[in-house]
């Protein structure tokens, strides 16, 4: 494997979670712990972004967040990685590309809040990561009903995995995708940003 990148062997199911973590919070930390026990996973990769495509505001310095990320998510099950900066992407289906390639006989679970399934369908190439991947969607404050009626929920409802088949989703084909309920917390990295909590160097 590249220098850089997470050490991960055949038939290991990795969670990904994406995101700008502008900052890493304890509520993206209580996400991927549900996730790891509720989806099986043996493992969570946090893919930090060099920036969403999506947002007009860029995100604070790729070493503060990295650095903020490995304080609040201390866990020996987790990687906070730069993946996606390492390997030039910058929209979800090339790096899930990428990485499946690097990774043979890995198996891969994207990981999004609800929040995140609202506009999935704006996302570059949104079919081409429901064909690459299973997905797994973690509820997020004001958005369980909406996110079940999203488009993507709409098309993709036929591959929805029943509840209590959700630790298998890293062993079955995509596409596929299941909607975890779970204790909600708040936290949120706008209202951490407006609350002037997290000011990091420019």
């Amino acid at each position: 494997m590249m220098q850089g990148f997470p050490i991960a062997t055949k038939g290991m199911v990795i969670g990904l979670l994406g995101g700008s973590f502008d900052p890493a919070h304890a509520g993206h930390a209580h996400l991927t712990r549900e996730a790891i026990k509720r989806f099986g996973l043996d493992r969570v990769w946090w893919l930090v972004s060099p920036g969403n495509p999506l947002k007009a505001r860029q995100p604070a310095p790729m070493a503060d967040r990295l650095a903020r990320a490995r304080l609040v998510m201390d866990d020996p099950r987790v990687a906070i990685t730069d993946i996606e900066a390492r390997l030039g992407t910058r929209y979800t289906a090339a790096t899930l590309e990428a990485l499946v390639a690097l990774y043979p006989g890995v198996r891969f679970v994207w990981l999004m809040g609800a929040d995140n399934l609202l506009q999935f369908d704006r996302w570059d190439r949104w079919q081409d990561i429901m064909r690459l991947v299973p997905i797994g969607v973690l509820a997020r404050p004001g958005s369980r009903i909406a996110a079940r009626l999203s488009k993507a929920a709409e098309i993709y409802w036929p591959a929805r995995l029943p509840d209590h088949l959700a630790s298998t989703i890293g062993r079955r084909a995509p596409p596929c995708w299941s909607f975890l309920d779970m204790p909600l917390m708040r936290d949120s990295s706008s209202a951490i940003r407006a609350r002037g909590e997290w000011i990091a160097k420019a």
